[in-house]
C-alpha cells in the first residue's frame, strides 16, 4: 500500500494529549505504523553524563500512531490523502481543495 504520510510533510494531531498541535514529520516506521513529529508527544528522558555528552533531562518526540495524524493543505486545515493517476504517475492529493501535494 502506498504511504499517505511521509517524511517531511505538515501534518496536525487528531487524537491525544497533543490535539490540534501541528509539526513536520522526521521519520516513518510504516512497520510500526507509527510517526515522529517535531514538536509532538515530547517525553523527558534522564540520561547520564559522559565524557562526548552531558548529562541532564533531554526532550524527545516519541513516536506517535499514524491513525492520529492528518495532513494539512494550503489553508491550514486537516484533510485526508487521495490518489490519482497524472500524466502515467500516481500522486497523492488533498481530498478537500483537490491539490497535488
Amino acid at each position: 500500500m502506498a504511504a499517505k504520510l511521509k517524511k517531511g510533510d505538515k501534518v496536525v494531531v487528531l487524537a491525544g494529549k497533543d490535539k490540534g498541535k501541528q509539526g513536520e514529520i522526521t521519520a516513518v516506521m510504516p512497520k510500526d505504523n507509527k510517526a515522529i513529529v517535531d514538536g509532538v508527544n515530547v517525553a523527558i528522558r534522564h540520561t547520564r553524563q559522559s565524557q562526548t555528552s552531558q548529562g541532564g533531562r533531554v526532550s524527545k518526540a516519541m513516536p506517535i500512531d499514524l491513525s492520529n495524524l492528518a495532513l494539512m493543505d494550503k489553508d491550514g486545515k486537516a484533510t485526508r490523502v487521495g490518489f490519482r493517476e497524472e500524466d502515467g504517475k500516481k500522486v497523492r492529493f488533498a481530498k478537500t481543495t483537490g491539490d497535488v501535494i
